[in-house]
């Protein structure tokens, strides 16, 4: 018996899914972050209007006074989508427990000056209700904005935020030799120091801002533009001088993510200013008017942890913001 084989070359129809063909044509090879993002927004076919909102579709891009001729523009620089956002966090995840674990072992937080642990306490614990309010937030970019490049991405950031969170709550049992105590100090801090008051008061009105797009610049660029700098730049720098490199090393993970989480940010302000002059002057008025209230709130508590330095510390911080504005073509 003989077994002729035979081979048959099957010549694709396209070269990609359809809704990229549609697009860029069908002889256009896309990315992963292509395929996953563009054009999937859900637009059409709806039975009913939302009942809590019934002036608007269920999703609808007029729920923002921003216009854009294509919500696609807004696209992530890092082209993250599910496999390579967790791929990015995993590892970032893996190095922040590596650094816990070698201060934990070396018991360094032992060996940080007993006022300036007190001001960690006081400053870096009550982080994580900040963080839950970023959390919420950018769950309400993601729930009212339009188009998977940008509403996606937000969800993404909301994850980095409950972790952020997450990691604060576990440097502060660190803290407290495996029991709860710091943590439940910090939110009687949260909800009575002077010094917080403002933070919390700015936190709880950006959770009532209806426009999904100033929330992006109150939280995305206001709020993260002077917190992260100011915190774990400012106040990390004054720790080094009362021995608070095991602080350095359990929040190596903000300072990373910052920074990752700033190139997105801005991608999507810049796209937008450049689609017209009237998205840019709102875009400004927005970041003026959130900047404003954050370094307002921010400074009493610049001036608890750091004294008479924290004044033009922040301005510093402010002045470093206005520039970062100015090249994504925001007037300061």
């Amino acid at each position: 018996m003989s077994i002729d084989l035979k081979t048959l070359k099957l010549t694709p129809r396209r070269q990609t899914f359809s809704h990229i063909a549609r697009r860029f044509g069908e002889d256009r090879p896309a990315s992963r972050y292509e395929e996953g993002m563009l054009d999937v927004q859900a637009t059409a076919h709806f039975h009913y209007r939302p009942f809590w909102e019934p002036e608007m579709e269920l999703y609808d891009p007029r729920r923002t006074a921003i216009a854009m001729a294509d919500w696609y523009a807004l696209r992530d620089p890092r082209q993250f989508y599910y496999a390579t956002y967790n791929i990015s966090r995993a590892g970032m995840r893996e190095a922040a427990q590596h650094n816990i674990d070698f201060v934990e072992k070396r018991r360094l937080l032992d060996k940080i000056e007993p006022e300036w642990r007190q001001k960690v306490e006081d400053y870096l614990l009550p982080l994580r209700h900040v963080a839950w309010g970023a959390n919420m937030n950018a769950t309400q970019i993601c729930d009212r904005g339009y188009g998977t490049a940008v509403t996606a991405p937000s969800m993404f950031a909301a994850g980095d935020q409950l972790g952020i969170a997450q990691l604060i709550g576990q440097i502060g049992m660190d803290m407290a030799g495996g029991t709860g105590e710091a943590l439940d100090a910090a939110k009687e801090k949260w909800l009575d120091a002077p010094y917080w008051q403002g933070m919390r008061r700015l936190v709880e009105d950006t959770l009532v801002v209806r426009d999904w797009f100033e929330l992006f610049v109150a939280q995305n660029i206001a709020i993260d533009g002077l917190l992260y700098p100011l915190v774990y730049t400012a106040f990390d720098e004054e720790g080094q001088k009362h021995g608070a490199t095991a602080v350095s090393m359990v929040t190596e993970f903000m300072v990373e993510w910052f920074a990752d989480q700033s190139r997105w940010a801005d991608a999507v302000i810049r796209r937008a200013a450049e689609e017209s002059d009237a998205n840019t002057h709102l875009l400004g008025e927005w970041y003026r008017f959130w900047r404003d209230r954050t370094a307002e709130a921010l400074a009493p508590l610049a001036a608890h942890v750091l004294g008479d330095a924290g004044k033009p510390a922040l301005a510093d911080l402010v002045s470093e913001l206005d520039g970062r504005a100015g090249r994504l073509g925001l007037a300061a």
